[in-house]
């Protein structure tokens, strides 16, 4: 594995870890779980476009990154929709007027946890240890 696709990894872990322990914070806020999710989703992607060597787009649209991936690995296509879904957290929440409800983060948190999984296995990682259930 290339170094520089071993630091998108460790980046998308620590958003991975940042979402999941402000779901279980005892006021969790929903707009940074979710924005976490996407960064984690995003890096996650990109570690697999520089394993690939392909350019690395400077885009929050995980569809346009997902689109430089399909053609190499095509299970990727199943996770389309929840791309489009985690999209919307890159900016949108990051600003005043971006709000984010409890249930879009237990979403967002299935879907990061879904590409983040595929992810590692398209990459030959190990199955990381399972994340503390949130509330």
């Amino acid at each position: 594995m290339k170094r520089i696709t071993a630091e998108w990894i460790r980046h998308g872990e620590l958003d991975w870890v940042a979402a999941g322990d402000l779901a279980l914070a005892m006021h969790p806020t929903y707009e940074a779980i979710c924005f976490h999710c996407q960064q984690c989703a995003e890096k996650y992607l990109k570690s697999l476009m520089e394993e690939l060597s392909i350019s690395i787009p400077r885009t929050h649209n995980l569809k346009d990154v997902l689109a430089s991936l399909t053609s190499h690995h095509k299970s990727l296509r199943k996770l389309r929709r929840g791309l489009a879904f985690l999209t919307r957290f890159a900016v949108l929440t990051r600003y005043p007027g971006g709000r984010a409800t409890k249930r879009e983060a237990t979403t967002a948190l299935r879907w990061a946890e879904r590409i983040r999984l595929e992810c590692r296995k398209l990459l030959g990682l190990k199955p990381p240890r399972s994340r503390r259930k949130s509330k």
